[in-house]
């Protein structure tokens, strides 16, 4: 357990050295325009994604709007993202949700947060970590994903599986960023398609590398 944790620890470090001053892709202005593009994001780039905010988050300034929300005009505003009819109603019941249930504020604790429609594990510590730099878990999407079994973080395929692989060999103090260096690396050098050796940051360590 000591030899991967120090693996790990070097690994975050030299990642930090290199995406640390990278900022967190999405863009919003509140903690609920977050989950909004959060919802947004499965299955779609983050480009895209900014690029529906940019004009969706002029409609639509409070928790009451999205509440209120007509299914069919916000259809129209999110139509180029994937499963746009699932978030169009996974938005607009997580509003209702949060004004009748929460008081109109977001929840702060991980259960509750998945009890919000669209929510998942990954969502959640999202939210958590971007929105309140609470740290209960390890955001896993497709990247780290990916890059967790490479490194040979973990053998496992399910996300659940996965984060609690990474709990047991992450210390708590480097959960805040990894997931977000993580997912700089898979999207900007260690790619699905083809890995970038020569310019990564950890290749003196990787495992993967040093396999093949």
């Amino acid at each position: 357990m000591k030899k991967i944790q120090e693996y790990v620890i070097e690994m975050v470090k030299l990642l930090h050295k290199r995406f640390g001053k990278a900022k967190y892709p999405l863009v919003f202005s509140s903690t609920f325009e977050l989950l909004v593009a959060t919802i947004l994001s499965a299955r779609c780039t983050d480009t895209r994604v900014n690029k529906i905010t940019k004009h969706l988050f002029l409609q639509y300034r409070t928790i009451a709007d999205y509440a209120n929300a007509n299914a069919y005009e916000f259809e129209h505003y999110i139509k180029s993202v994937g499963l746009y009819r699932t978030k169009t109603r996974n938005i607009i019941s997580s509003a209702k949700l949060i004004i009748y249930k929460f008081n109109g504020t977001i929840p702060k604790t991980f259960d509750k947060l998945l009890t919000l429609p669209g929510v998942g594990r990954k969502t959640a510590n999202i939210i958590l970590n971007i929105g309140f730099n609470i740290y209960d878990g390890i955001a896993v999407d497709t990247h780290v994903i990916r890059i967790a079994q490479l490194l040979q973080l973990t053998t496992h395929h399910n996300p659940f599986n996965i984060e609690q692989d990474l709990i047991k060999i992450i210390p708590r103090q480097y959960w805040s960023n990894f997931s977000f260096l993580i997912q700089n690396l898979g999207k900007n050098i260690c790619t699905a398609r083809k890995s970038n050796h020569i310019i990564c940051p950890i290749l003196q360590i990787c495992k993967y590398y040093n396999k093949i």
